[in-house]
């Protein structure tokens, strides 16, 4: 069995109220922000495929935010609440969207393609499956630096984030390999959401315990309910640990749920009505505040204000974005290659 995670706090959580406060606006800005790009697309301001996260925030606040600044995140299409959580900021990831020179890919990338050099965020990857050899490039180069260059300090973490369907495709069953046979800080996270865009996972997979599968390589694997911000954390927090002292990779299947379409041009028509109201009766952020209270480690006014405080954030964004300016003709051709700083 997974151990629990060493904490400092006598609280019945095991969080102190300043780290339950962090996940809860770790949590709001992720679903703030998408409520906001869901706005923003259906107005005409963004454009282009837009895939959002609600629904998800636990996992993504549950994962990085148990990680170092120095860690290594990499992402898919569904990337914005990823890139927030990394600390890529709100108004970087809106003028990215915007398709304006200060997004953090340079107004290059757009939705799909987040990027930050300067928080280790190696990118949303628009190709079902692309991340995960990344990513294991990513946790290599570690080994590499700490193994061979003797560099101490390179003990950094890679998390992978991908999707259910991505379990069918041949880089993940390939990196797998490669990471538990060269003992590879990664984690490997799927975001189980049952849906691969119209395709319910249960018609999709032979065996649709997909954490089952680490067993082949001989990693550890789990079922964690990704609907539960401390759930994801206190198992993130141990796969961390093991990666850091050089035990090996860990793959975490979150049981979670999307509460919107596929993208914002998905009707969503194919999922079935009861499972979408069973879903949103489990939202991770409401059912966290909740507990925060219930266990006296916020109170309702405290939320509140950063509820507020969260919503000034992204309606700055979006003037951020606004405002900024449009890439130049002239640099058309900028960005295919490496820069000297």
């Amino acid at each position: 069995m997974l151990q629990d995670p060493i904490t400092t706090t006598s609280s019945p959580l095991g969080i102190s109220e300043s780290e339950g406060l962090m996940l809860y606006e770790d949590m709001v800005l992720g679903r703030t922000f998408e409520d906001k790009c869901a706005e923003m697309y259906y107005r005409g301001r963004m454009f282009g495929f837009v895939h959002l996260y609600n629904g998800q925030e636990a996992v993504a606040t549950g994962v990085i935010k148990a990680m170092r600044p120095d860690d290594y995140t990499c992402s898919t299409y569904r990337d914005h609440v990823h890139a927030l959580s990394a600390g890529v900021t709100a108004n970087e990831v809106m003028a990215e969207l915007f398709g304006k020179v200060t997004g953090c890919s340079k107004g290059r990338g757009g939705s799909m393609h987040m990027f930050s050099s300067r928080c280790n965020f190696l990118g949303g990857f628009a190709f079902v499956a692309e991340g995960i050899p990344v990513a294991a490039g990513a946790a290599f180069q570690t080994k590499y630096r700490r193994e061979v260059l003797g560099n101490a300090n390179a003990d950094q973490v890679t998390a992978c984030f991908f999707g259910d369907g991505a379990t069918n495709n041949g880089q993940f069953f390939e990196t797998m390999n490669m990471a538990q046979l060269w003992k590879l800080p990664i984690i490997f996270v799927i975001e189980n959401n049952k849906w691969a865009i119209g395709m319910e996972h249960t018609r999709a997979t032979s065996d649709i315990a997909i954490y089952k599968k680490a067993a082949a390589f001989g990693m550890p694997g789990y079922e964690v309910d990704g609907m539960d911000v401390l759930a994801v954390r206190k198992y993130a927090q141990e796969a961390i640990r093991r990666a850091r002292a050089g035990e090996g990779p860990t793959l975490l299947e979150c049981m979670t749920y999307r509460f919107r379409g596929h993208s914002l041009a998905d009707p969503d028509e194919l999922r079935p009505k009861e499972e979408k109201d069973e879903w949103f009766g489990r939202d991770p952020i409401e059912i966290f505040a909740s507990k925060l209270m219930e266990h006296g480690l916020a109170s309702e006014k405290q939320l509140k204000e950063i509820d507020k405080k969260i919503q000034t954030i992204v309606e700055e964004s979006v003037r951020f974005a606004e405002q900024s300016p449009e890439p130049s003709p002239d640099e058309l051709y900028r960005y295919q290659f490496a820069e000297d700083e």
